[in-house]
Formats: C-alpha cells, structure tokens, sequence
C-alpha cells in the first residue's frame, strides 16, 4: 500500500509518500506561500534530484493537485497513475479529549476538529484545509488523522488539571493537553528497542526540542506529563515562545505597555524565548556560535535554555521515582552536541554520564552517547513522525476492510 503523509499549514503544505511494504519514502517535498502568485513547489523523489517550480497557486486544493501531478508525472514521477496511493495521512495539532488515537476521517471526526479551532486557531483550520483539498483530489480515498495530542491523553487528572476555578474545566475545557506526541511516542518506542527492553518495564523522558520544545515522561510506553500545556507555549524556554512564566506577567505587562491581548499574546510567541534574551536569533546554532564568541547575551540564553531543560528532566525522574533512558530528539536534540553535553554534565545525581566521544558522532540512526558505568542509557533518536502518521494510517485502513 502507498500511503501519502500531508502536514497542512496556513500558508504551506509539506508531503511524503510512503511504500509500507518496507516504508520507504518515494518521495517527498512542499509547497511554500500557498496563496501567491509566486508560490513555491519542491518536489523530491526518490530516484533524481529535486526539482523547484514556481507558479501561483491560490489554495490548497491546487496545492494537492500539483502534488499529484508531481508524483505521477512521467519523469520525476514516482507511481503511474493517482490511483496508486490507497490513503492519505494528516498530522493535525489538536484532539483535545475527543482523540486518544488516530481515526479514520468521517463527518463527525471533521466536525469535532472543527469545534477544536478555538483550541489551535493557528493550526486546526489549516489541517482542515488539508482534508478538504484531498477529499477534492482524491474523493474515494480513505483519510486518517493523527493527532498531536493523542499520546499525551494517558495523563491522569493530577497532571493535567491546572489549580484555577473547576468551572474553566467543564465550560471550556481548559487543562494540559501536551503536543508532539507522536514524535514523543515514536522515539519512545526506538529506545525501547535500542536498549532492549519491553517498553512496559522502562522509564523515558523524551526531550524534543527544536525550534519549539517539550519534555514528556513515559513510564509502560504511556504518557504520564508533558512539559507543554493547553497551548504549546508552556514549558521550556523556546526559540520564540517564553514557555513558563508568572501568569501575573501578563496582565501586568499589558497595564504597563498599554498592550491588547493578541500583542501580548504574539509577544509571548513569537518575540520572546532565545530570541528576546539573546537579541540576535531563535536559532540555536547561532546562539551557541555567538557563545563561543564570547556574547554574554548569548551566553545568557544558552544557560537558561539548558537550566530549564534540565529542571524538567530531574522533575520528570521524580515523577516516575526513577528514570532507565534519557532521548534527545529534534533539530536541537540531535544536532546540538553542546546542548545534550551542558545538559547532562549536571545530571550526576541520576547516576547519567555521557561519553564526549560518542556524543560527538552524527548519524542518522539511533544511537546510545552514554557510557556502560552510566546508570541512565542517554540516547539521541531521530524522530519521524511522517513514519508514525503512515503506519497508523495503514492500521486504521487494513483494520476497516
């Protein structure tokens, strides 16, 4: 079965499509300023370089249909025909407590997304957009949703219940929901395995952080807490987002500077994090370059960036009584070796010690960077949530035949 993997944004949409006979990707690409008349489509298949196109594509429905045409296109093609690709997969952001797993798309699944969008107004109605312009393109092929939120559906109530008026709760559901769960779910499971053990005897903390950032504790393979909240602004210090604060800051900043809630509200998320303390960047690589050149406002930003992280890792092992694996995942996770090495020097109390050797290796693949006396197994696993959203769209088509 080919499958095909469709992450909608406002303004973009990026594709994979997948052969599950071994789960190879065929191909992959995007499509840039959906909306313009200088929209950008990449399109990179398998066998031949990528190729780059510019034209105006107005919406998302044209979106999929040059998608399409890209995939069966005679030269950079991948399948002969549409007909090829059996089901279509969609990441979308918010479940709340309607999805604890991916289901397949039906009329009361797209209206319950619909009665999301005040959850992740940024988010939700672009996933929609997704749906529609696939059920356009292809409408007799099943679509599955797989939800940000899913995995952190597990938490019991102590952990995602917030201390304010239980009102909140039952009117407008106001509680921790968590997000990239399926990244969090995926790399879980590829450290149960590279470690050799049943994922139900083992203690995780899954550290994702990229641009955006959340820890979650695994304990038996389910989520337990997660750093992130109702919103993905809470938790870690970020690239642009504040993550946690004195809720007090916002009402008073906002007497202060004379600020509506949605400035207040772009400020917190787009104009604070590594780019408010270093003024220079949300980009850690550039952070941690200016670091080695001596910027104390860099500086500043990378120590608050790692205690934060590491506060929530020693929360996390309190939580479980213990922690077996520590994972680093996503852009920073993976590809920062000061990052995990600041990170985990001061995590002696756990019994973690790294190898600087192993942790300077860049690979692909999972691997371990801690060394045999180390009690806690460090690893960095690259995460593929693309793949999740696959097989569980391939699960959810063979278990309706």
């Amino acid at each position: 079965m080919k499958i095909l993997v469709i992450n909608a944004g406002s303004s973009s949409l990026k594709y994979q499509l997948y052969d599950m006979k071994d789960e190879s990707v065929l191909a992959a690409g995007r499509v840039e300023r959906i909306g313009m008349d200088s929209s950008i489509l990449i399109h990179e298949p398998h066998h031949t370089d990528e190729i780059t196109e510019v034209s105006e594509i107005l919406d998302h429905t044209i979106a999929i249909r040059k998608v399409l045409d890209k995939l069966t296109d005679a030269k950079v093609g991948v399948v002969k025909t549409i007909s090829e690709i059996e089901a279509v997969g969609h990441r979308v952001v918010h479940g709340g407590e309607s999805f604890s797993n991916s289901v397949l798309v039906d009329s009361e699944v797209k209206a319950e997304i619909r009665r999301l969008f005040d959850l992740a107004p940024l988010h939700n109605p672009a996933h929609m957009m997704g749906i529609k312009a696939v059920e356009t393109n292809l409408p007799d092929v099943p679509q599955a949703v797989v939800f940000d939120t899913a995995f952190h559906q597990t938490m019991p109530q102590k952990a995602y219940m917030y201390a304010i008026p239980k009102v909140l709760y039952k009117k407008h559901k106001v509680r921790r929901y968590g997000f990239h769960g399926t990244s969090h779910n995926y790399v879980s499971q590829r450290a149960a395995e590279v470690v050799g053990r049943p994922i139900e005897d083992l203690k995780i903390i899954t550290c994702h952080i990229g641009n955006g950032g959340s820890l979650t504790a695994v304990e038996g393979g389910k989520s337990i807490d997660t750093s992130m909240g109702m919103t993905p602004l809470e938790g870690l210090m970020m690239g642009t987002r504040s993550g946690d604060l004195d809720p007090a800051v916002v009402p008073f900043t906002m007497m202060k500077e004379d600020l509506t809630v949605n400035e207040v509200n772009s400020m917190l998320n787009k104009h604070s994090g590594l780019l408010a303390i270093s003024g220079l960047s949300s980009d850690m690589r550039e952070i941690t370059d200016a670091m080695a050149e001596g910027e104390p406002n860099a500086t500043l930003a990378f120590d608050m960036y790692v205690y934060r992280l590491r506060k929530y890792i020693g929360a996390y092992a309190a939580a479980m009584d213990g922690v077996d694996v520590i994972v680093f995942t996503a852009g920073v996770g993976e590809n920062s070796i000061v990052i995990r090495e600041a990170t985990c020097e001061k995590l002696t109390f756990l019994g973690v010690e790294i190898d600087p050797e192993l942790n300077k290796i860049r690979s692909k693949e999972p691997r371990l960077i801690s060394t045999p006396n180390s009690k806690v197994k460090v690893l960095v696993v690259p995460t593929n949530e693309e793949l999740m959203i696959a097989r569980d769209t391939f699960r959810l088509v063979q278990e309706s035949k």
